[in-house]
């Protein structure tokens, strides 16, 4: 039997590609009650992720999580900019780097060009190509299990490689951060090792536009509290913002 979290990714994935379910046939599929189905895709629709209907649920408009990567490059490519030039005001020579394998974070790459002596380590395959296009870069790539769609890895193996790192910074790209979710990921199999991330890091910068200031993605990686900056955007929620400092992370605006 699959696990919750995975067979809410795969209803989702069904919503991406189909437009909707019906709550009989997944309750038929995955041998459950059609209850716990109704649980499923109340918690989603929670999320913003689908909306449901009488019998089942339609998913809304084009989602980001459905997107490839050369789409979620180009979503909202003018806020990603605008946080990478900040987040590069952040960066020192000589540091190093943590990173997970948000879109935003090639941006971050980008920016970063004229720092020297920058180590980079990545789960992100794209991300691992783009550093290492800068001379002055040192580049690691995690190993492990891969997500062919995104291009990351994740797994046992790259969490027990992580053990043997410290950086400096770890710079996060999130899905959402609130000051009561916390920060999220749409992927549940990237979520924990966003979070050894942290651990291994001695500061945590999150990178998250304003349209993932307040919200929730589905996968939680860790307390707010575990972060040290968040580099948003001028138009962030401003409530939220408030909420987030109050529990001692600097925001910045961008």
């Amino acid at each position: 039997m699959l696990s919750t979290e995975k067979r809410r990714e795969d209803i989702l994935a069904e919503i991406h590609s189909k437009g909707k379910v019906r709550v009989s046939e997944l309750s038929k599929r995955y041998g459950i009650s059609e209850v716990s189905i109704r649980k499923d895709l109340e918690h989603l629709e929670m999320q913003g992720q689908l909306s449901r209907v009488h019998g089942g649920a339609v998913g809304i408009g084009r989602l980001y999580v459905s997107m490839d990567l050369t789409e979620r490059f180009k979503t909202n490519s003018g806020s990603k900019k605008r946080l990478a030039k900040a987040i590069a005001a952040l960066i020192e020579d000589n540091d190093t780097i943590i990173m997970n394998s948000g879109t935003t974070l090639s941006y971050v790459l980008h920016a970063l060009e004229g720092k020297k002596n920058i180590t980079i380590v990545t789960n992100s395959v794209q991300n691992a190509a783009e550093a290492s296009l800068i001379s002055s870069f040192a580049v690691i790539l995690l190993g492990g299990e891969f997500e062919s769609k995104y291009q990351f890895t994740y797994g046992e193996d790259a969490l027990l490689q992580l053990e043997n790192y410290h950086a400096t910074k770890c710079i996060l790209s999130v899905d959402g951060i609130s000051a009561d979710s916390g920060l999220t990921l749409f992927y549940s199999t990237e979520a924990a090792l966003a979070r050894k991330m942290t651990e291994c890091s001695g500061e945590v910068i999150v990178a998250a536009d304003s349209s993932k200031v307040g919200r929730h993605a589905f996968a939680k990686i860790t307390d707010i509290r575990h972060s040290d900056t968040l580099v948003t955007n001028v138009d962030a929620d401003r409530e939220e913002i408030l909420k987030i400092e109050k529990l001692g992370v600097r925001v910045i605006r961008a």
